[in-house]
């Protein structure tokens, strides 16, 4: 992809060609595109919007997502611009209480080295995901409203507002809650509404000597008219000041949010102890309600649904965008391995593995969104950190082992971490390319080769390790296991038949 495919893209008559076009330049977007050029894979990122998302919206990175930004090559730039979450405090009007922890803390581990959630604002997420887009030799072509989309047998053609065509052999949704191409398609989403009070989102910049510190996450849970939470910031591109989030829900369900600076300056200066002078810029604001829904079908023929175009969440918990991100993360290495020659049968399972993980996730937050709606604080930890999420049941999945106790790592799960025999796993994992890793043991490895790969299988040798017990185990690219066994047997196998 060339760094300014804006400009070199046709209009009229002609029309441009790509292997994988990617409509929309979210963190889901982003994140597919970064993984598809590392692969060298053509692919063409649109965006209808002139720029980047501004807003700070999904803030929140969960410990699964850290451990695929690292594999991306972004994570130091990710950490750099963010922060450990702050403890959050409950006024009463004007008097500070009680403090808690919402998130559960915890310290890295060996074979755990991101253990928290991490806050940034989705717009520096967007802004670091694009800088490595660039520095791979990628780039978005923004301005670029879809009008249409039709697909055949050897590819999809969509077409564009301003005239212009694109080829392509495969599609991926990836333009939000609204998506034009889910809609295109046909594909119907089923859920529900969490919650029918409206909701007001917002970055805002305020004053110096306005009376809230940035060490903690505020929140007014008797404001008058509903409650408000304020949620500082670590970073704010093109901004000066502390900037916090605002979210702000309406007791009256049948209240108009009215978005406009005006109305969120005079909504903190009613509900908290702001005053008018204390908010400098509203810098980004939205209404929404609380939904849960998951579409249908994640895939229909060659064109693929990943992130909100396939599931919406309630803000929650923060599993939407860290969500989205790991669909983009399964489907990029099976997009690249079939469009350099695997079985296209291998693109079935993309809808196979996330759907489950969607569902489970999107019942996830709703639980936590209707507990704290009924005055019952929840401390987020343990399951939202996604580092339990595995494909055990995957027609992708082989385990071969007997006898297994019920705490051992299977095929299927996450590959953990660690450094043994001066290897640090998660360093012979990164890269486009699979693992074939032996723990404790001498046995013969057979040699793993196909004419579809990009990247040879790396063998990797480490001495025996509690978190992977002895045996043979096959890392995929995205860093599950996909094959295990005490020895090799049976290997080259699975190999032939995936």
């Amino acid at each position: 992809m060339s760094a300014e495919m804006g400009t070199e893209l046709s209009t009229g008559p002609s029309m441009d060609s790509t292997d994988v076009l990617i409509v929309g330049a979210g963190p889901t977007g982003l994140a597919l595109a970064v993984d598809l050029a590392r692969r060298g894979t053509r692919a063409l990122l649109v965006e209808r919007a002139e720029g980047l998302f501004p807003g700070s919206r999904g803030k929140g990175l969960q410990p699964r997502t850290q451990e695929v930004l690292y594999d991306l090559g972004v994570l130091e730039a990710i950490h750099a611009a963010g922060t450990r979450y702050p403890r959050m405090r409950i006024w009463e009007g004007e008097e500070p209480g009680q403090e808690w922890d919402m998130m559960e803390r915890s310290e890295p581990t060996e074979q755990v080295p991101c253990a928290e959630g991490w806050l940034i604002p989705q717009t520096r997420t967007q802004e670091v995901l694009y800088a490595r887009l660039r520095e791979l030799g990628g780039g978005v072509r923004f301005g670029a409203a879809l009008s249409g989309l039709a697909q055949d047998a050897d590819g999809v053609t969509a077409t564009f507002e301003d005239g212009s065509a694109i080829r392509a052999r495969y599609a991926v949704a990836a333009d939000g809650g609204r998506s034009t191409v889910r809609r295109a398609l046909g594909v119907g989403m089923t859920g529900e509404t969490v919650d029918p009070k409206p909701m007001l989102v917002a970055d805002v910049r305020i004053t110096d000597d306005a009376p809230l510190p940035d060490t903690h996450w505020h929140v007014w849970p008797k404001a008058p008219e509903g409650t408000v939470a304020l949620c500082p910031l670590p970073s704010a591109a093109g901004t000066d000041g502390r900037v916090f989030q605002l979210a702000a829900q309406y007791a009256d369900e049948a209240a108009v949010v009215d978005p406009s600076p005006e109305a969120v300056t005079e909504l903190l200066a009613t509900r908290t102890p702001l005053s008018e002078t204390h908010i400098a810029e509203v810098l980004w604001a939205s209404d929404f309600r609380a939904r849960a829904a998951l579409a249908d079908r994640f895939r229909v023929g060659r064109v693929f649904l990943a992130g909100d175009a396939a599931h919406i969440h309630s803000p929650a918990g923060g599993q939407g965008l860290n969500t989205s991100v790991q669909d983009a993360y399964n489907l990029g290495w099976k997009l690249s391995a079939v469009l350099a020659g695997a079985p296209p049968r291998l693109l079935d399972t993309y809808e196979e593995e996330r759907v489950p993980v969607a569902a489970d996730i999107l019942g996830v937050s709703t639980r936590i969104h209707r507990a704290s709606a009924a005055g019952t604080p929840t401390r987020r930890g343990g399951e939202l950190r996604q580092l339990g999420i595995g494909y055990r049941e995957s027609t992708l999945t082989r385990e071969t082992r007997p006898n297994l106790p019920d705490e051992a790592l299977r095929a299927g799960d996450r590959a953990p971490d660690g450094r043994r025999g001066g290897i640090r796993l998660f360093d012979a994992f990164r890269g486009p390319h699979w693992t074939l890793l032996a723990v404790g043991t001498e046995a013969e490895l057979p040699p793993l080769k196909d004419e579809s790969l990009r990247e040879p299988v790396r063998t990797t040798h480490i001495p025996p390790y509690e978190a992977y017990g002895r045996g043979v185990f096959l890392i995929r690219p995205d860093g599950y296991v996909a094959w295990a066994g005490e020895t090799a047997e049976g290997l080259e196998e699975y190999w032939r038949n995936i």
